[in-house]
């Protein structure tokens, strides 16, 4: 599995979540506390809105931990909203293109979670893609493959619906076990969501921070009581100042 963050608010340097915090998110690409797997190697992206319509983007295929550009970066690009992962593997290949965060013109797209048995249903849904959309393929995770459905059902006008449409493909193709948590943003609003179809959903946080909101796979610190988990079933959206929370696929909801 794989640790992301994501901001929205006042501009501020992207250090302060990916590397000034007790567990940011370089700390978590060596030891994550709340994922399956604690090491998150595979690589790491980010993307940032700024004054261009469409987000920045820096990925590589090496260890956050490992690569000063990426340090250095984050102490000097200040951004009002930004999406940050660190990967882990869950099968497809080590590559820049396999990296998150996803974009495609002015939406970003990061997800943790699995897809269970894509190998064998990849095929199928891949070729659920719109061809506008699929000409827009990169990589080869399942993740990207979600993305660029979720472009497909009309994720410029209903964001949750699209991606709770896309779950609804997806599931009977796979059975038990597809679990996420994604955060995406059209460059204005941040949305989030935590799904699953089993007992076991990935983990969401959330937490109020100076005229904005940090949106995380775990908690930046040891404060862990001034963060609010986000339920399985739900998903946030994140418009300036305001949030709000809102059933997610809860019909389709085994456990949580």
């Amino acid at each position: 599995m794989c640790r992301w963050a994501a901001w929205t608010g006042e501009p501020i340097l992207l250090e302060e979540l990916l590397s000034a915090p007790s567990n940011s998110l370089i700390n978590q690409s060596r030891h994550a506390c709340k994922a399956k797997t604690d090491v998150n190697a595979d690589g790491f992206g980010v993307a940032w809105y700024g004054d261009q319509p469409f987000p920045g983007q820096y990925r590589d295929i090496l260890p956050a931990w490992s690569d000063a550009n990426l340090r250095s970066m984050a102490q000097h690009i200040c951004s009002p909203l930004f999406l940050a992962h660190v990967r882990a593997s869950t099968g497809t290949a080590l590559s820049r293109e396999n990296a998150h965060p996803f974009v495609h013109e002015n939406w970003s797209f990061m997800h943790n979670g699995q897809v269970p048995g894509y190998a064998k249903v990849r095929q199928q849904i891949e070729g659920m893609i719109a061809p506008e959309h699929y000409a827009s393929r990169q990589g080869s995770t399942d993740s990207e493959a979600l993305f660029l459905l979720a472009l497909g059902q009309g994720i410029e006008h209903d964001p949750l619906g699209a991606m709770a449409r896309v779950v609804q493909m997806v599931s009977p193709l796979c059975g038990a076990g597809l679990r996420m948590t994604a955060a995406f943003s059209d460059g204005k609003r941040l949305f989030a969501v935590r799904y699953t179809n089993d007992a076991i959903a990935p983990s969401l946080f959330v937490r109020r921070n100076r005229q904005g909101w940090s949106v995380v796979s775990e908690p930046l610190d040891v404060e862990g009581e001034i963060w609010h988990e986000v339920p399985a079933g739900h998903a946030i959206v994140c418009d300036g100042t305001t949030l709000t929370q809102h059933p997610f696929c809860a019909s389709s909801l085994r456990a949580a």
